[in-house]
């Protein structure tokens, strides 16, 4: 999996961040904070290798 970009988002209605919006193989996807979400994990791998996720809005 390629991830190119990842953003937190808020969920306005609970005060908190519960998934990051994320570009993985050219394509937008929600993915939840998961620990055994496949998605989740190849993120942290992205993080790990120097990138950022962006603050949520």
């Amino acid at each position: 999996m390629i991830v190119t970009s990842a953003q937190y988002i808020k969920n306005e209605r609970y005060n908190s961040i519960n998934c990051i919006k994320a570009t993985i193989d050219g394509e937008v996807l929600f993915i939840p904070i998961a620990a055994g979400n496949r998605h989740y994990i190849a993120i942290l791998d992205w993080v790990d290798k120097g990138n950022t996720i962006k603050a949520a809005d």
